[in-house]
């Protein structure tokens, strides 16, 4: 079994990976169970929020040696790397469009792209004893899984080139003072905490959520005219929706709005 996916109100689905997927996130039938099973909720409308989360000691450490060893002796080390990181980086791009919301319960280590698989989330909640590396350095390899555009935006460039270069290990209490992750608890407490989160965050319209993902991505890498532009566009369009019409109404009538009658 290489995860398994439990269902929690407020539309929360927890997935939760197996020992030996935590450990091996990227070998072909785990990588293609995990986007199988995140693309099914993604385009559940019954779902609002996804958590990720490992078992054991690792929350995902991302590729396998072993197999890179294997894939070198027999000539074909090429041909793998280019579809894992192709099938990762694409899930990537869907997790930061998604107007689900997405949280990393950072149970254990997390290394190599299982890192990036955390930082592409929306909310990161660690214990404090977890494990954030790299480790592309010490394999003479080139950082993938989007951690050097997302690292930088939370960290800063400098820190995060630190981190690279360092081939630097930050527990999970260092992680959150520079700002990799959102949230340090015990380990009894980190799924409940995690399910408090993805509760309040998906609560809000569906409009606000794809939205705000959206634009704060863009900001980093626009002009401010052009990120005017798509506010405004994305604005236009969230005025439209049903959900605009119960937030004006609840907020004439003073009560909390009621969204996610129905999604997409």
């Amino acid at each position: 079994m290489v995860l398994t996916v439990e269902r929690h109100e407020g539309g929360v689905a927890l997935v939760t990976l197996s020992k030996n997927a935590s450990k091996n996130t990227f070998n072909s039938n785990n990588i293609d169970t995990l986007i199988n099973s995140l693309e099914n909720l993604m385009e559940d409308n019954s779902c609002l929020s996804i958590i990720i989360t490992g078992t054991g000691k690792f929350f995902s450490a991302g590729g396998s040696i072993n197999e890179f060893a294997d894939a070198i002796d027999e000539g074909n080390i090429g041909s793998l790397v280019e579809e894992m990181t192709g099938k990762l980086h694409s899930l990537l791009i869907k997790i930061r469009g998604s107007s689900k919301i997405f949280v990393a319960a950072i149970n254990g280590s997390v290394a190599g792209g299982g890192l990036g698989l955390a930082l592409a989330t929306d909310y990161r909640i660690s214990i404090s004893n977890a494990k954030l590396t790299a480790a592309f350095f010490p394999l003479g390899a080139s950082p993938d899984g989007g951690v050097t555009w997302l690292l930088p935006r939370l960290v800063g460039t400098q820190v995060s080139k630190r981190f690279f270069f360092n081939n630097e290990v930050w527990n999970g209490d260092k992680a959150l003072e520079l700002g990799a992750i959102d949230e340090i608890c015990n380990s009894e407490e980190l799924i409940n905490k995690s399910l408090q989160i993805a509760k309040k965050w998906g609560k809000w319209s569906i409009m606000s959520r794809r939205s705000t993902k959206q634009l704060l991505d863009a900001s980093t890498s626009t002009f401010f005219e052009t990120q005017l532009e798509f506010e405004r566009a994305l604005m236009i369009s969230s005025s439209l929706s049903p959900e605009f019409s119960e937030g004006v109404s609840s907020f004439l009538e003073k009560r909390k709005p009621i969204f996610n009658k129905s999604e997409e």
